[in-house]
């Protein structure tokens, strides 16, 4: 049993126990209340409303709300108007509604024979907000969610800068892991470059609801960009953590402040949401061969718009900005006086870039198989991938046995130990981690021999293993 689930059952039995003591002094038996469905008509009506709303408490996520609704109102039969009882009742109910329903100081007042409130205008501005905020909060967390595409990686199906709605429903809505936030905002807060929109007080662990369908190869799937869990304040995920320490050095990246601002973590539902098309599922094996995608060892057809890459070369002679427009090319860069470009093309621009007169060749650039990206994954100087020639990749599926070693280790290590947050020992890195410890203490003994004894610094420098210096280290420093 885990933790989550622990709480959960918790937290229904002690909000049925209230309601079995609500029932019983509405005049109904208590055991009513532990009757599924039907406990949700009786409370129906001893809140006194139409029986429609049972319809409601049907529609999953919407029945969230409605639910809250009627604890608002069971507050209300016990003459709890005041916005704080209510606030209680609708934050707490585990613990709100079991005092109200044992309490002998707490009496129900039927719907029907309470007298007429008469709220405020600040009071219903306030009660107007507070259901605003819910209902969208809601809508926004568990149906659908509104989202800007962020960068150009799907330019011809989807435009930089596109606002789209995307059902969670699909593919199953998944629990916040910081509930407490600023509603309506993603992970920082309004006019602010770093301040966090949420509080870490409670932490959910990772769960999903089941969805109305499963990933299929090619489908377009917006997520939560992996190696966001860390990052620099400057680069935001314009660029990797991970990737700015391949490139500077950890130390660099944490030690100047200037450049890379403050190193900052982030849980998985804060962090950037990235949409792509999802080309390969559980089981797959996926190959980049010359820029074709393989999966399974059958080429794939092109679901949408591809581009590739382009060198143009001209008479020396420039293209026209205007030709590009008509083109629909929208990333060129020039990359001398001489009339040579280097373009993104999509298929029908190749075409048309062709009739052009004064083009005079346009040749793909292709990244040569062999030829190591650093910044590919796996990020292994063994495996000499590249943007246009990778894998072939396995993508690990349920249920199946994985053999690890450290050829492979690679692709393994941050599912492990950072995604599935198990704990990962490896022996040889532990090994090597104890080696590099004792050389630093051989060193220091070293330095500790030359203050004493020239001879010693004399033999340590010519000594050119590790194991005879801390062997000669221990027997010349010993009584």
């Amino acid at each position: 049993m885990n933790l989550y689930f622990f709480f959960t059952l918790i937290f229904f039995v002690l909000t049925i126990a209230g309601l079995w003591g609500i029932f019983e002094k509405s005049g109904y038996k208590g055991w009513m209340s532990i009757v599924p469905f039907y406990n949700f008509y009786i409370w129906l009506k001893v809140i006194r409303k139409p029986l429609w709303w049972y319809i409601f408490l049907l529609i999953p996520f919407i029945n969230v709300f409605v639910i809250l609704l009627m604890i608002v109102e069971i507050c209300k039969c016990f003459k709890k108007y005041g916005l704080g009882p209510q606030a209680l009742g609708v934050l707490f109910p585990f613990a709100y509604l079991p005092y109200l329903g044992f309490s002998k100081n707490e009496t129900y007042l039927d719907p029907a024979k309470r007298p007429v409130i008469k709220k405020t205008v600040t009071r219903e501005w306030v009660d107007a907000i507070i259901f605003a905020v819910i209902a969208a909060s809601i809508i926004r967390i568990f149906l659908i969610e509104a989202y800007t595409i962020p960068t150009s990686s799907m330019e011809k199906t989807l435009l930089v800068g596109d606002y789209l709605f995307v059902s969670k429903v699909n593919f199953g809505p998944r629990v916040p892991n910081t509930p407490l936030s600023f509603p309506f905002v993603h992970h920082t807060l309004p006019l602010f470059e770093s301040a966090k929109s949420y509080l870490e007080w409670i932490h959910l662990p990772y769960y999903r609801f089941p969805g109305l369908q499963q990933i299929k190869n090619m489908d377009v799937v917006v997520f939560n960009y992996p190696d966001g869990d860390t990052l620099s304040t400057k680069y935001q995920s314009n660029a990797s953590y991970y990737q700015l320490i391949r490139q500077a050095g950890r130390d660099a990246v944490w030690n100047n402040k200037s450049e890379y601002g403050d190193i900052i973590a982030r849980p998985v539902d804060k962090r950037e949401n990235f949409i792509k098309r999802c080309i390969g599922i559980p089981g797959d094996v996926i190959q980049i061969v010359n820029r074709k995608v393989y999966i399974n060892a059958k080429e794939e057809k092109n679901p949408g718009k591809r581009q590739f890459k382009y060198l143009v070369h001209t008479d020396g002679t420039s293209i026209n900005e205007r030709n590009f427009e008509k083109l629909n090319i929208t990333e060129s860069y020039q990359t001398d006086n001489n009339g040579n470009y280097e373009l993104t093309l999509s298929d029908e621009a190749l075409e048309g870039l062709r009739q052009f007169s004064n083009v005079k060749m346009i040749e793909p650039e292709v990244h040569a198989a062999g030829i190591r990206d650093p910044d590919i994954f796996p990020f292994d100087t063994n495996y000499k991938w590249n943007v246009d020639n990778f894998g072939p990749l396995t993508i690990p599926k349920k249920g199946v046995t994985v053999n690890i070693d450290k050829n492979n280790i690679c692709f393994y290590r941050r599912i492990i130990g950072v995604f599935e947050e198990n704990k990962l020992t490896e022996k040889a890195l532990a090994e090597k981690a104890a080696a590099a410890e004792d050389w630093r203490r051989v060193e220091r003994m070293a330095a500790d021999l030359r203050l004493t004894d020239p001879a010693t610094q004399e033999f340590v420098e010519v000594s050119s293993t590790y194991g005879r210096i801390r062997a000669e280290i221990c027997c010349q420093s010993g009584p």
